[in-house]
Formats: C-alpha cells, sequence, structure tokens
C-alpha cells in the first residue's frame, strides 16, 4: 500500500520550547488516520505542519512520496491536499455554490491575467467551476443550498459546505480538524457517516484532529496518540484505547 501522506521525525521549536519533537506518521491512500492527544500535546503545531503554515525544524513532510517540506501551503493544495478547519472559515457575503467555485476553479486552466481582462477563457472556467461545485453538492445531498448566503447556515451544515469546498479540490489527502466539534450526537453520527461514504465512494485518504471518540473509534483505520510533543502511542483504534498509558494521558474514564 503506497503513502498519501508521510511525516519523518519531524520537530518544531520555538525558542526553548520543543512543541513537536520527533513526530512519524504515515496515512496510505485510502486510509483514515487519527491524531489525538490532549490539549497542549502538539497536534494543531504537527497538523499545521502538514499543510505548510507552519515551518518545521527538522524532519520531512511527503505528498505521494514527493518532499513538500519546503512548499508554501498553495502550493500543496495543488498537489492534492485540502483540509478544513476547527472554526470553520467560510467566505462571508457569498452563497454556498460561490464558496465551492472559489476552489473548484483551481482546477480550471484559467489564470490571473484571463481573469484581469475577462478573456474567453474565463466564461469556460467559471462554467467549468460550477458543473464542478453542483457535482459536489449533489454528492453531499446539499443542492438545496447552492443559493444560500453562508452566514446563515447552522454550524452543522456550515461544516458540511466546508467539507464540500474541500472536496471541490479533488484532494489526495483531506486533512480534519476536530470536524465534529459543536454538533450534537445526531449531527456526529450523520457527520461519519458521511466521512465514511466520501472514504469508500473517492477514496482520499484522510488524517483528522479529534478530540470526540465517537468519531475516533468507528472512522478510522489507524490512531496516533501525542503527549507532550511526542508520540505516545500508535496503531489499531481498539489498541490505542486499551493501551493504559493513553488512558492515563488522554482516555481516562471516557472509554469506561
Amino acid at each position: 500500500m503506497s503513502a498519501a501522506l508521510e511525516l519523518r521525525d519531524i520537530g518544531v521549536q520555538f525558542g526553548q520550547f520543543q512543541a513537536v519533537d520527533g513526530v512519524s506518521l504515515t496515512v496510505n491512500a485510502g486510509e483514515v488516520v487519527g491524531l489525538i492527544g490532549p490539549n497542549g500535546a502538539g497536534k494543531t503545531v504537527t497538523f499545521n505542519v502538514v499543510t505548510g503554515l507552519q515551518p518545521s525544524t527538522r524532519g520531512q513532510v511527503l505528498l505521494g512520496g514527493q518532499d513538500v517540506t519546503r512548499l508554501a501551503a498553495h502550493s500543496r493544495t495543488a498537489l492534492g491536499l485540502a483540509r478544513t478547519f476547527q472554526v470553520v472559515q467560510l467566505f462571508a457575503g457569498m452563497t454556498v455554490l460561490e464558496n465551492l467555485m472559489v476552489a473548484a476553479h483551481r482546477h480550471t486552466h484559467a489564470g490571473v491575467v484571463v481573469d484581469a481582462l475577462r478573456l474567453p477563457g474565463r466564461r469556460r472556467a467559471l462554467r467549468s467551476a460550477e458543473e464542478r461545485s453542483r457535482a459536489v453538492l449533489a454528492f453531499l445531498d446539499l443542492s438545496h443550498l447552492a443559493d444560500v448566503e453562508v452566514t446563515t447556515l447552522p454550524v452543522g451544515q456550515a461544516r458540511l459546505v466546508e467539507l464540500a469546498r474541500a472536496l471541490c479540490l479533488t484532494p489526495k489527502v483531506l486533512l480534519l480538524d476536530e470536524p465534529a466539534s459543536g454538533l450534537d450526537p445526531a449531527e456526529t453520527a450523520d457527520f461519519v457517516a458521511l466521512l465514511a461514504h466520501v472514504r469508500s465512494t473517492l477514496g482520499c485518504a484522510m488524517l483528522l484532529v479529534e478530540h470526540d471518540m465517537g468519531v475516533v473509534m468507528p472512522l478510522c483505520d489507524h490512531v496516533v496518540v501525542m503527549d507532550f510533543g511526542k508520540v505516545l502511542a500508535s496503531g489499531p483504534p481498539l489498541d490505542v484505547r486499551d493501551d493504559p498509558a493513553v488512558r492515563a494521558a488522554y482516555l481516562g474514564d471516557e472509554v469506561a
């Protein structure tokens, strides 16, 4: 099985503070990997290293075997990396469809000059972006929201729209930052089922940071636990759940 995403001995240091210390993990093609741990464990910093928002002090980030350690975030997106955010980040003042078209436009051949000068290729590019966006909305059963302004959406629907926008990039690796944050139990269960459907249908690999074990346990093939910037445990979800060190550091009574 080929690695869609690989971190090799990642380290991040802020002054004298070692936020991440020797983290290595692999997300294979079509696999879902959970990154969990207590607050301050270094999960978010590691996540930001993957996306290119945080430079690492040492180590490598590889996408599909290609070293992207020094590439900017937008360059990683072009190579098949997409993400959602812990706090939903949608473009206010725009409809759901328009939010998706921003992402889908990356797959057209139109550039800045074509857009600025309103050359003929711009119309074709916009039409292609709209078709792609509507197809993703239909796939996620969200077509009825196409013309809704995003700031009017409840949290559950906003998270679905953010997922849809990420899928418009046709990601090979999808990063999910606490995707169940702000959702009630019923919404969480539906979202887990949807992510499983996305994985089985589209085949994209996923790395998710999540505190809710109701998301991690049924969805993940593999779980990596961080504590104090290091990998504390790594393995199948049930093995990690039952690891005494993990229970002491993070899960505690939650798995009782």
